[in-house]
């Protein structure tokens, strides 16, 4: 017998018959009836000699079909005959001398993640997103496209299975699975990196397994809203990202601003997530360590948030090996001001999308995001709010929680003081699922009444229930709703009263109400409302006495409130203005056309708030801006 070496011409003769070679870990799904294989004898008998092709298949040479006597160990070249139905395999001997060797590796059958079964012996392909030493086994996650499981190698107590393998690397592992505390685990037997031709396979079949089952639901918007539709279309892209971040095992971190628009955002979105994390994941407790949302301290991503965050995402790789998350934006992190948080995070490679209403800076945010939606960017403004398009990213995201949120983006409406022309239908479909007005409003009170006292803790139970997202019992729902939207009316009115007589008004020239008040000396403090509140209680108060336009500044020893009615107020162009006109006032801040905060140096404050006011006394009357005309 020959192996594949050339003839005396130097030329590879093709048409010799092929003798296969089999990686040990083959087995019968690897061979077929009529090939050659390379043998190795392991054992005789009377009737015949048993030889193996792998470690894993063996059969029966009958001894009629010998030509000669055989020990254990001798090599010889086979022909599978027949496959018996039990198992069985009778070989042959071929008729030939001169063949050629190719080798052949092991293709397993691969069983998708979302199809394993308790008690099966399966082989997976898939990337590890996670690796975790614990006091006994190592534990990696895998993921494929389809879902995340883990598997459990044990090399001895507290030692590192399989060194080599990182995160990214693509693998085979084949094991049994089994419930591990309830939780469907594989029970490591193999685990091989995958490289060369059978990586990039795997990849492919991965990246299209992710890419199916990424893709977003198919649904139209709550409301039919023309001005919505470009909006809406980077929404299912943002949708898709967010649904491809699960799959890939990759931590979401949400941060939104702590009032009732950044709350109608991000509640609906981290159920939705949760929801879709629980179908990807093996693991009950996934959701809980996967998905995480956090008031922002300031109306912008200020270095104390991006400092516990960093510290956050570094603690779960270096403890749990978690990859580091991708950071949501609500409600704000579309301004200058975020800029030095996300400079801090662009250190470690941490994504980051925004989804915002506030007045942009594109020039100055957008080299730092990886998705940037804001109404302002496609020609809108402010008056399409953040809740009303996160509830849309979450419907993409998990469409069984539509039922669950049609009333959010009224609350959210009606919490921002939208004026949208779409208002009014957003009302109607909160109606027809059992919210009227006065509920709408009264959700919208008694969630910045809990956003306040939570002080930028998540309150996750506390909000939901509030805004009747992902609530167990809607009693509770009413009885809370009651109770702190009254408690929220009896401080406001309380807050309010003890303000009245310390307001200054004037008449400006343009024929605007201009009301001031200085917050540090007349309101009450450390308690519901905030400045911020305060100054927009205020402002509804004196827009609903004169029915023209108002201008109202709230202000304490270094920052001011402002909101207008009726009045056009570019208020970050006038930061960057007071800046210039005012050097070394440490003039920041911003927000929209109607609203907004600055901060200053407390020392220069009489001189910012007169700029201040000379501005705005110059500012055009907007009849569109004004919210004195009702809903219907």
């Amino acid at each position: 017998m020959t192996d594949d070496s050339a003839g005396d011409s130097g030329v590879r003769e093709d048409s010799r018959p092929v003798v296969y070679d089999l990686a040990p870990d083959c087995t019968t799904t690897d061979i077929a009836s009529g090939e050659h294989y390379h043998a190795v004898v392991n054992g005789v008998v009377d009737y015949g000699v048993f030889v193996d092709i792998s470690d894993n298949v063996s059969g029966l040479i009958h001894e009629s079909n010998l030509d000669r006597s055989y020990d254990v160990g001798d090599r010889l070249v086979v022909t599978l005959d027949v496959a018996k139905d039990n198992g069985d395999l009778a070989f042959d001997l071929p008729g030939f001398d001169d063949y050629r060797t190719e080798l052949r590796d092991h293709e397993p059958d691969i069983t998708q993640i979302d199809e394993l079964a308790t008690g099966e012996t399966v082989t997976i392909e898939g990337r590890l997103v996670q690796i975790k030493q614990t006091g006994g086994p190592t534990i990696f996650e895998v993921a494929d496209g389809t879902g995340i499981v883990s598997g459990a190698a044990f090399e001895e107590a507290g030692v590192r299975a399989y060194p080599d393998a990182e995160i990214d690397d693509v693998v085979r592992i084949t094991g049994a699975v089994e419930l591990h505390d309830d939780v469907r685990q594989v029970e490591i037997d193999s685990l091989t990196i995958l490289a060369g031709e059978t990586a990039a396979d795997a990849n492919d079949a991965i990246d299209a397994a992710l890419s199916e089952r990424a893709t977003p639901a198919d649904i139209e918007p709550l409301v039919e809203w023309p001005a919505f539709e470009p909006i809406f279309d980077d929404l299912v892209d943002l949708a898709e990202r967010l649904r491809e971040t699960v799959l890939a095992g990759r931590p979401i971190r949400i941060r939104h601003h702590a009032d009732g628009d950044g709350m109608c955002g991000a509640t609906p979105l981290q159920l939705a997530l949760e929801n879709f994390i629980t179908e990807v994941h093996a693991d009950p407790d996934a959701p809980e360590h996967l998905c995480k949302r956090l008031p922002s301290k300031a109306p912008y991503y200020e270095m104390e948030d991006v400092t516990r965050d960093l510290n956050f995402a570094l603690e779960g790789q270096d403890r749990h090996g978690q990859k580091l998350p991708l950071l949501v934006m609500l409600d704000n992190g579309s301004t200058e001001e975020d800029v030095p948080a996300y400079r801090n995070l662009a250190h470690y490679d941490i994504p980051i999308v925004v989804l915002d209403h506030h007045h942009p800076d594109p020039e100055a945010v957008d080299p730092l995001l990886d998705a940037h939606i804001n109404p302002y960017l496609y020609g809108e403004d402010y008056r399409i709010t953040t809740g009303m398009m996160s509830v849309e990213l979450a419907r993409l995201i998990d469409p069984s929680i539509s039922d669950d949120v049609e009333h959010v983006p009224a609350v959210a409406g009606l919490s921002d003081r939208s004026k949208a022309d779409v208002m009014p239908r957003f009302v109607f479909r909160a109606n027809e699922a059992g919210y009227d007005r006065d509920d709408l409003e009264a959700i919208g009170e008694a969630l910045d009444y809990a956003a306040h006292w939570l002080r930028y803790n998540e309150g996750k139970t506390l909000v939901n229930d509030v805004l009747d997202v992902g609530c167990d019992d809607s009693d509770r729902h009413e009885r809370l709703i009651e109770f702190l939207a009254e408690r929220a009316e009896r401080d406001v009115e309380r807050q309010l009263d003890a303000l009245e007589p310390h307001v200054e008004h004037e008449r400006l020239d343009s024929e605007a109400h201009l009301y001031r008040i200085d917050l540090d000396n007349f309101a009450h403090r450390f308690t519901y409302p905030a400045p911020g509140k305060t100054t927009g209680n205020l402002h509804d108060r004196k827009v609903t006495e004169t029915g023209e336009p108002v201008i109202t500044i709230g202000y304490g020893p270094d920052f001011a409130v402002l909101r207008s009615d009726g009045v056009r107020l570019d208020i970050p162009e006038m930061v960057t203005e007071l800046n210039e006109e005012l050097p070394g006032s440490g003039v920041s801040g911003g927000g929209h056309l109607v609203v907004g905060s600055i901060k200053f140096v407390k020392g220069r404050r009489e001189s910012v708030i007169d700029l201040l006011v000379e501005k705005m006394a110059d500012a055009d009357l907007d009849e569109s801006l004004s919210s004195t005309a009702p809903l219907e």
